[in-house]
């Protein structure tokens, strides 16, 4: 008897609070998937897989609801009783909204219960308020989308003028130069002593330097398909100083196609052909010359060979692809050239030397370079007996000109112009994509002038 009383009370009790609990959802309004604020109250709603600011650290990740402070009696919905379905809703989130409160924005996923929902920065925003179109905008986008819209393009690399890579190189050798309205007079005397001394330059052996004796003959050889290579070796071994800077210019990044070093002239010859070998004598000949010293600009002389080596080795491919005239011209002349600018350099700092109070100005230095390097070459080759249709090639060459009416003319412009770039780029004043993009217009396929920019930005020595 007892034990059926027990019972009535417990279904009564029972009953009493599945009541109780009806009540209570129905004065509050809310079902499950049509969700309603209480009018009365200032809290915003909740939403199936989404937690308000203060509560979003307190559940776990998987769980699809979770009670928060603002609503402590809510329940958790049914759960799906197949695995199949619970996962899938793990994996594939559903459409994205927003919904506004009176202080808080939130960016939600419906049905995406494997990951907490973003929750914006709080900004204040007037109760009841809609979602504004660009919110609602953002909200249809994929994630990740609006990152990708909103990133500006990649910048576009913006070329160098020729004009402007000289004054780089030159900024580069001798130091920032100033304005040429800065510069007093005694450097004006400084730039007309200079100008005059480098008229005769060619016949002063304090200056000129004399073609090299072993040059013609390493030059007939290497073009005399009788000379065999052995004999060619031989011919350059018998100056030991030729050798050594032959060696070292073999083993540079520049000539160098394996890891093993090349430790003879023999080795040398047959690595890189007649072709090669001749270019590396006539380059390794006049090596010597660009080593002077001095407390002023230092960096010059090494900045020039730089220079001189990068041109010579862009005015060929330039010429043999394009011009189609005569290459190794091309390349002599490049090295004429940048003899030239060490005879101006050492004439002007000996002329800045009568004035022991006046410091050598850069912009002085840079001037007399571009304005006398081309005539004081011209000197040097005609010394050295190369004939008038080479010697035109270096007509007019100086920064402000572009065009040119001869074909050793344009190779020699187009070597010193990527030249300069080359050197830049090692120095890193200037990035590759820059560099690249300012090398002058030209037929050569892009492959080609990929290939040589490659070999001219790595370091020669």
């Amino acid at each position: 008897m007892t034990s059926q009383v027990l019972l009535v009370i417990v279904v009564i009790a029972a009953g009493i609070a599945i009541a109780a609990a009806v009540f209570l959802r129905t004065r509050k309004g809310w079902r499950w998937g049509n969700t309603t604020a209480d009018s009365s109250a200032g809290d915003m709603p909740d939403f199936p897989g989404v937690s308000s600011p203060a509560s979003l650290p307190d559940h776990p990740p998987h769980a699809a609801f979770a009670p928060t402070a603002s609503h402590p009696d809510s329940q958790p919905p049914p759960v799906s009783a197949s695995p199949a379905a619970s996962h899938e809703s793990r994996l594939e989130p559903g459409p994205r909204g927003v919904a506004s409160g009176d202080a808080y924005e939130i960016e939600f996923t419906l049905g995406d219960a494997c990951a907490p929902a973003a929750v914006a920065i709080p900004t204040p925003a007037p109760a009841a308020t809609a979602t504004t179109p660009a919110r609602a905008a953002t909200a249809t986008r994929p994630p990740g989308a609006a990152a990708v819209a909103s990133a500006p393009p990649p910048a576009t690399p913006q070329p160098l003028q020729p004009p402007e890579v000289f004054a780089k190189l030159f900024d580069l050798a001798l130091g920032k130069a100033r304005s040429a309205s800065t510069v007093t007079a005694g450097h004006i005397d400084v730039a007309a002593a200079s100008a005059t001394a480098l008229q005769d330059t060619a016949t002063q052996e304090r200056y000129a330097p004399r073609r090299p004796n072993m040059l013609p003959r390493i030059l007939s050889a290497a073009n005399d398909d009788s000379f065999s290579r052995r004999e060619l070796a031989a011919l350059i071994a018998r100056d030991p100083s030729l050798v050594g800077n032959l060696l070292k210019i073999a083993n540079s990044s520049y000539y160098r196609v394996s890891a093993e070093p090349v430790e003879s002239v023999d080795r040398a010859v047959v690595m890189l052909g007649t072709n090669g070998i001749r270019s590396l004598a006539t380059a390794a000949l006049l090596q010597p010359i660009f080593r002077i010293g001095g407390a002023d600009f230092p960096r010059f002389p090494e900045i020039a060979w730089e220079h001189t080596f990068r041109s010579a080795n862009a005015a060929v491919p330039y010429n043999f692809l394009i011009e189609k005239s005569d290459p190794f011209a091309a390349e002599l002349l490049s090295l004429v050239m940048g003899l030239a600018e060490i005879v101006v350099f050492r004439v002007t700092m000996d002329q800045y030397a009568k004035y022991p109070r006046l410091r050598p100005d850069a912009s002085v230095v840079s001037t007399l370079l571009d304005t006398h390097s081309a005539s004081v070459a011209r000197l040097i080759g005609a010394s050295w007996e190369l004939s008038e249709q080479t010697l035109s090639g270096l007509d007019g060459q100086t920064v402000a000109t572009t065009t040119y009416p001869t074909a050793l003319g344009r190779s020699l412009y187009f070597g010193r112009v990527v030249g300069a770039l080359a050197v830049l780029r090692v120095n890193r004043v200037v990035d590759d994509e820059t560099g690249k993009a300012s090398i002058p217009v030209t037929d050569i396929p892009e492959t080609q002038i990929d290939r040589m920019w490659t070999r001219l930005t790595s370091k020669s020595e």
